[in-house]
C-alpha cells in the first residue's frame, strides 16, 4: 500500500508517528523532521526557542516583492493526550486502512493542516510558480496547553515583527461534508477552577456545610447554563457552534479516602464564549453562582484569552478575503462558509 500512496500522505503519516503528545512532547524529533521538510521545500528554515526546549520552526519562501506585508501559514506541533484503549489502532502508528482512512492523534488537530501547507507550496514551486509576497510557514509548540510558551511568546519577538505579517491562516474545525468552514474570529477561552471548602469529618455522619454540597450546587449552575446554550443552538437554525457559549467539565480534584469527608474539592471547566457576550458579564455570572453555593467558594481563572477582533468576510471589504474567496471558487467542489471558532 505504501508503494502506491502519494508522497504527501507518506509524509503526513510520518509526522503522525512523532509523539508530540502533552505533557511531554518529543519536540526534538519533530524539529528534525520539519527542518528536513523545509529544506525539501527550498525554504529558508529558522528555529528559535522563546522558552528552552520548546522550538518554533519558521520556513520562509521569499516573494518577488518582500517589502509587501507577508502571508503566515501557522500550525501547532503538539497534540492532546490519548486513551489508547478507546482507539481502534495505535494512535501514533499512522495506520492507514484498506479504505485509505488514516488513524492517529493529530490527524485532525492539526498535523494534517501543517502538511497541507507544505505540500501545496512544494507542488506550486515544482510547477515553477513564484509568489508576489513572502510566505512564512510556522510550526509552534504548546498550543494545546494555552500557547504561552509558543505563539504567545513568539509574537512578542523582534523576529516576528520583522516578518511583517499582513494575513495569517491557522486552524479550524474538521468538516464531515464538502462544506468547509472559514473561521473569521475566535471565541474567548476561559479555563476556570472553582474551589469549594467546607466542614470535614467522618463519612458516617450527616455533616452540614460540606465541600461536596457546595460543589454540587456549582456544577448544577454551570450545567444549567450549558443546557440553555445547547438548546439555543439546537432550536435556532441560524446559529452555529461559534455563536454560543460551550461549557465542559474537564477536571475534578479532592478527597483523601472513602470514609473521610474532605475539607476541599475543586472542579475545572473549559469554556468558550462568543465575542457577542461581554467577558465581564460572564465573570459576574460565575461570581453569582459561587455566592449561591455558599461560603468559601472561590474561582480562579487559570487561562483567559479574550479577542474581540473579527476579520471581514464580506466581498469587496478586504483584499485578503477577496483573494481567498476567489481562490476557493476555482475548480473546487466545496463551499467556504464564514463562522466563529
Amino acid at each position: 500500500m505504501a508503494q502506491c500512496e502519494h508522497t504527501a500522505v507518506t509524509t503526513f503519516r510520518e509526522y503522525i508517528r512523532i509523539k508530540t503528545v502533552q505533557p511531554d512532547p518529543d519536540y526534538e524529533t519533530c524539529s528534525k523532521f520539519l527542518k528536513r521538510q523545509g529544506e525539501e521545500l527550498g525554504a529558508k528554515v529558522h528555529v528559535m526557542e522563546c522558552v528552552p526546549g520548546k522550538p518554533i520552526i519558521i520556513m520562509t519562501v521569499e516573494g518577488r516583492d518582500p517589502t509587501l506585508p507577508s502571508i503566515l501559514l501557522n500550525s501547532h506541533t503538539d497534540v492532546v493526550p490519548v486513551f489508547p484503549k478507546h482507539w481502534k489502532y495505535d494512535p501514533f502508528s499512522g495506520h492507514k486502512d484498506e479504505d485509505g482512512e488514516i488513524y492517529g492523534r493529530g490527524t485532525q488537530d492539526m498535523k494534517s493542516v501543517g502538511i497541507q501547507y507544505l505540500e501545496a507550496l512544494k507542488q506550486l514551486r515544482c510547477e515553477g510558480n513564484t509568489f508576489l509576497r513572502t510566505i512564512h510557514v510556522s510550526f509552534v509548540p504548546d498550543e494545546e496547553i494555552g500557547g504561552a510558551d509558543g505563539m504567545m511568546s513568539f509574537v512578542e519577538t523582534d523576529y516576528f515583527r520583522e516578518m511583517n505579517v499582513g494575513f495569517a491562516l491557522d486552524e479550524g474545525y474538521a468538516s464531515t461534508s464538502e462544506d468547509f468552514l472559514v473561521f473569521y474570529g475566535e471565541r474567548h477561552i476561559y479555563h476556570l477552577n472553582v474551589r469549594c471548602s467546607g466542614q470535614p469529618g467522618h463519612g458516617s455522619q450527616f455533616l452540614s456545610n460540606t465541600a461536596g454540597e457546595k460543589l454540587h450546587k456549582v456544577i448544577n449552575s454551570f450545567f444549567s447554563f450549558r443546557d440553555q446554550e445547547e438548546r439555543r443552538l439546537r432550536e435556532n437554525p441560524d446559529l452555529q457552534l461559534g455563536d454560543v457559549t460551550t461549557v465542559n467539565l474537564t477536571m475534578l480534584e479532592g478527597g483523601v479516602q472513602f470514609n473521610v469527608v474532605p475539607a476541599q474539592l475543586s472542579v475545572g471547566f473549559d469554556i468558550r464564549i462568543p465575542p457577542a457576550l461581554d467577558p465581564a458579564d460572564f465573570e459576574n455570572m460565575v461570581q453569582g453562582w459561587c455566592r449561591e453555593a455558599g461560603e468559601d467558594v472561590v474561582y480562579e481563572i487559570c487561562l483567559k484569552s479574550v479577542n474581540r477582533e473579527l476579520s471581514s468576510v464580506v466581498d469587496g471589504q478586504s483584499p485578503w478575503w477577496d483573494a481567498f474567496s476567489q481562490a476557493c471558487k476555482i475548480d473546487m467542489a466545496f463551499r467556504a462558509l464564514g463562522s466563529l471558532q
